[in-house]
């Protein structure tokens, strides 16, 4: 069991403003080694890895919602990390389709691109993620593997409602591994971030919608991308405590939605 300094792949983790990029940020000021994933835009990726403290950080990239790149995307962060402890399933997409004006070509369209980044996506990235733990020599204990579902999952998105649907289905999904894993000593959970201020939703902040977003959450503000990250940092360190919490889907909105 890797109990020292952690080796992490973060997908997702090209925006700087983003929940992908402060999980990273986290992990490295720990001492973890993290593999940072962007889908293509390298440029931003490099960005967010140069920012990153310590050392033996690598780059990643690929479409986790093409079933032909995941295999290679995984390889890539074992090749520069030399394996991975901890995968933090955080890519997504969120592209508005209201049942009522989106046409029928868009609807399918949007629907099979959401599920296959957002679920399909984590699903095939965590088979490999579980079998590279099984198989490496020093076992799988300690294995840690979270997926950043969403309030939305439990609320609803009426103007998306496939990343609704599929960040349930990841939340189902993180359950199901646990059960499956357990035996392995493999820790699952997902956490539910609400609203969180990022470079994308900095403009509903700053508009008319802005004050009613804020005051839906007692604390009175949104959540900030540290604030996910520091959850998820807790979860994958390779402690009793942590694993205790396998199974678990973890609320992160400021208690703006209970259920």
């Amino acid at each position: 069991m890797s109990t020292g300094r952690r080796r992490v792949l973060v997908t997702g983790a090209s925006r700087p403003t983003g929940i992908g990029a402060a999980i990273a940020a986290v992990h490295a000021e720990r001492g973890d080694a993290v593999a940072v994933h962007c889908r293509a835009d390298q440029d931003a990726g490099k960005a967010v890895l140069a920012g990153l403290p310590g050392d033996g950080h690598t780059l990643v990239t690929g479409d986790v919602g093409d079933p032909e790149q995941v295999p290679r995307i995984f390889a890539d962060a074992v090749a520069g990390l030399g394996g991975v402890d901890v995968l933090v399933n955080n890519s997504a997409v969120h592209i508005e389709h209201p049942i009522a004006t989106t046409s029928w070509e868009e609807w399918q369209q949007l629907w099979r691109r959401t599920l296959d980044v957002n679920l399909l996506g984590a699903a095939h990235l965590s088979w490999c993620f579980a079998h590279h733990l099984l198989e490496r020599p020093e076992g799988p204990v300690g294995g840690r593997l979270v997926m950043v579902g969403s309030r939305g999952a439990y609320r609803g998105e009426p103007d998306v409602p496939a990343y609704g649907a599929s960040k349930a289905g990841m939340h189902a999904l993180a359950q199901s591994l646990a059960v499956a894993l357990g035996p392995h000593r493999i820790a699952v959970a997902a956490v539910a971030p609400g609203f969180t201020r990022t470079d994308l939703t900095q403009p509903l902040l700053d508009g008319p919608e802005g004050p009613g977003i804020v005051a839906q959450h007692p604390i009175g503000r949104v959540a900030e991308p540290r604030d996910v990250a520091e959850a998820v940092a807790w979860f994958t360190a390779a402690t009793p405590g942590a694993e205790w919490a396998t199974g678990a889907v973890l609320d992160l909105n400021g208690a703006s939605y209970l259920h």
